[in-house]
């Protein structure tokens, strides 16, 4: 097994209101690697609590991104500026449809409830707005700004 980061201490980074990647790791030595979003899913550990099949955000010029939702940060009991030892490998990269790739990140960000409530046009309209865009930055801020309007839909 090929880990990206085995026993790394990273602190836990929290940025308020930016929807799923509120608290999130910036996994180190990942600048490099390549592919798409959705495409870059890692499995390991973080402070011994396995996950499976997470994505990693990527960032142009920077190193990785990846989003700890609210049941791994309750599972290790950590927030924001606390460190946890992380143990990462990344699986092997299959391509899948953006409609199944931006659904997953609404499921990362815990909104794919609220996505599936929602009235299907608004649902075509807010998968189309997201993939005509024609970059990957754009289109990771397109499925940001998505999480966020779908969050605020929750209360």
């Amino acid at each position: 097994m090929d880990y990206i980061v085995k026993n790394e201490k990273l602190v836990i980074q929290h940025i308020p209101g930016n929807g799923a990647w509120t608290y999130q790791l910036i996994i180190p030595n990942t600048k490099d690697i390549k592919g798409k979003w959705g495409e870059l899913k890692v499995s390991g550990t973080i402070d011994d609590y396995e996950i499976k099949h997470k994505n990693l955000g990527p960032m142009k010029n920077s190193d990785k991104k990846m989003a700890l939702n609210s049941d791994i940060r309750k599972s290790i009991n950590k927030s924001g500026g606390d460190v946890v030892s992380v143990t990462l490998f990344l699986e092997k990269q299959n391509k899948i449809n953006d409609t199944d790739e931006i659904l997953e990140c609404f499921r990362d960000a815990e909104v794919l409830e609220i996505f599936d409530k929602i009235d299907k046009s608004e649902q075509k309209l807010i998968l189309m707005n997201i993939k005509k865009v024609a970059t990957e930055d754009q289109k990771t801020e397109k499925i940001l700004k998505a999480i966020v309007k779908l969050e605020k839909l929750k209360t």
